[in-house]
C-alpha cells in the first residue's frame, strides 16, 4: 500500500465517522419530522418538561437533527457540528438515565415511537450504549475533523493552492 499515508487512513476513518453520524441524525430527524404527534408523545414521556416546553422541543428537535445530519453529510463545520452532536447526545443519555433512575417505563423515541411501554420492555442499557457509540463518533470528529469528500476540506485545499501560488490559472 505504497502512497497510503497515516494521515490519509485517519482521514478515511474520520469520513466514516462523519457519514455514520450524519446517517444517524438524518434517520432520527426524518422519522421524528414525519410523525410530530409521536415525537410529542416521546418527549412528554420523559416527564421533565412543562407542556409548553415539550411542544417546543418536539417541534424543534427533528429539524435540529436534520440540520446536523445535512451539515455532517456535506462536511461543513464538522468540528462545531460534532460538538453540538456530542452535547445533544449527552442530553439524550441524561434523559434516558433519569427515566431509568426514576423507574419510568418508556421507549426513548430516538428513532421513532417513544412513550410508555411495559416495564419489561425498556431498553435503557442498549440505548445508553448505542448513544455512547455515537458519542465516540462525535469525539473523533472533535479531535480530528479533517475528512475526505468534505466541503470544508475542499475549500481549504483550494485556498491553500491559491495562497501558495500552485493553482492553475487561465482555464
Amino acid at each position: 500500500m505504497r502512497g497510503v499515508t497515516r494521515g490519509r487512513v485517519l482521514d478515511g476513518i474520520g469520513t466514516l465517522a462523519r457519514l455514520g453520524l450524519a446517517a444517524v441524525w438524518l434517520a432520527s430527524g426524518l422519522i421524528k419530522a414525519l410523525d410530530p404527534a409521536q415525537t410529542y408523545v416521546a418527549v412528554r414521556a420523559y416527564d421533565v418538561l412543562p407542556r409548553e416546553a415539550v411542544a417546543v422541543v418536539a417541534g424543534v428537535l427533528p429539524w435540529f437533527e436534520l440540520a446536523l445530519g445535512v451539515l455532517l453529510l456535506l462536511g461543513i463545520g464538522t468540528r462545531a457540528v460534532a460538538w453540538l452532536s456530542a452535547g445533544l447526545l449527552l442530553v439524550f443519555v441524561a434523559g434516558v438515565t433519569q427515566a431509568w433512575a426514576r423507574g419510568l417505563a418508556i421507549d426513548c423515541g430516538c428513532f421513532g415511537g417513544g412513550g410508555a411501554v411495559a416495564p419489561g420492555q425498556t431498553q435503557y442499557v442498549q440505548e445508553i450504549v448505542r448513544d455512547a457509540g455515537f458519542l465516540l463518533l462525535a469525539a473523533w470528529l472533535i479531535v480530528r475533523p479533517g475528512t475526505l469528500l468534505a466541503v470544508e476540506t475542499l475549500l481549504h485545499r483550494e485556498r491553500d493552492l491559491v495562497t501558495t501560488g500552485s493553482g492553475v490559472e487561465g482555464n
